[in-house]
C-alpha cells in the first residue's frame, strides 16, 4: 500500500514520539518500556525500507563540504539506531528474554548513552528536511505561505529554541551525551507531562538549529518559496518522509 507523503510524516513523528516516550522508562514499567521501542524499531524499518532509493544515490554524484556534512549526519544517526536497537536486543528482560544473551550490566549504559544521542540526531534530521516537511504539510493543508505565516513560524522557533536551551540545562543533556554520570534523576512522582515535554524541547532545539545552519552555510539552496530550489541531477535528495 502506497502511503500518501503527509501519511509518511505523520507516521515518521509516531516513530520519534516512540522514541520520547520509551525515555521515561522509570515511569513505564519494563514491559510497556520494551514494546514502545519495538514499535519504534518497527517504523524504523518502515522508513528505512521506503527511502532505500536515497541509499542508491550515496555513490552517485559530486561531494563537496555540504553534502559530504550532510551524509555523516545521516550516517551517525543510522550508527545510534544499531547501537541502540542491538542493546535493546541483547539486554532484554521481556520481549526478548528467550535469546541466550549474557547479561552484561554496562550495556545498559550504552543504551542510555546511544538513546540521548539518538534524541539529538532525530532532530538533526528533522531540521535537514524541514522545508520539504512544511512544504507537505502547506501544501496538504493549502494553507498560503504568506509573509505573515512565515514570520509567525520564525517566531514560533525562535520560543521553541530558547525553551530547548532551558530543557537541555535541565535535563543536563550535555552530562548524558559525554557519557558521564549524573545523581540527578527525574522524579516521576512529582511530575510527568514536564520530562516528555522538556525532551521534545531538545529534540526541537536541534531540529531548529540544523535547519538554520544548512540556511547560513548553504548545504541547501535557499531559492524561492518553501520547497528552494531543486537539487540537481546526482545529488543526495531528500528522503520522502
Amino acid at each position: 500500500m502506497k502511503l500518501s507523503p503527509l501519511a509518511r510524516i505523520a507516521l515518521a513523528c509516531a516513530m520519534a514520539g516512540a522514541l520520547l516516550i520509551a525515555l521515561g522508562y522509570w515511569w513505564l514499567d519494563n514491559l510497556t518500556h520494551e514494546l514502545i521501542g519495538s514499535l519504534m524499531f518497527a517504523l524504523l524499518g518502515w522508513h528505512l525500507w521506503t527511502n532505500r532509493r536515497w541509499f542508491t544515490r550515496i555513490a552517485t554524484g559530486k561531494y563537496d563540504l555540504s553534502r559530504t556534512v550532510v551524509l555523516l549526519l545521516h550516517f551517525a544517526l543510522l550508527a545510534s539506531m544499531v547501537v541502540l536497537c542491538v542493546t535493546s536486543i541483547v539486554i532484554s528482560k521481556a520481549v526478548f528474554s528467550l535469546l541466550p544473551f549474557p547479561d552484561e550490566i554496562y550495556l545498559s549504559d550504552v543504551h542510555w548513552f546511544a538513546a540521548y544521542w539518538t534524541v539529538v540526531l532525530v532532530g538533526i534530521h528533522l531540521g535537514l528536511h524541514w522545508r520539504r516537511v512544511m512544504a507537505i504539510v502547506f501544501s496538504a493543508s493549502r494553507t498560503p505561505t504568506s509573509r505573515w505565516t512565515i514570520w509567525s513560524l520564525r517566531l514560533i522557533a525562535i520560543a521553541s529554541c530558547c525553551y530547548g536551551v532551558w530543557s537541555f540545562w535541565v535535563l543536563g543533556v550535555w552530562t548524558k551525551l559525554t557519557f558521564n554520570y549524573s545523581l540527578e534523576f527525574w522524579d516521576f512522582k512529582v511530575s510527568v507531562a514536564p520530562f516528555f515535554g522538556h525532551w521534545s524541547g531538545v529534540m526541537v532545539l536541534a531540529a531548529t538549529v540544523s535547519h538554520y545552519a544548512l540556511r547560513v552555510f548553504s548545504m541547501r539552496p535557499a531559492g524561492a518559496g518553501i520547497l528552494g530550489r531543486q537539487p540537481s541531477r546526482g545529488t543526495l535528495r531528500e528522503p520522502t518522509s
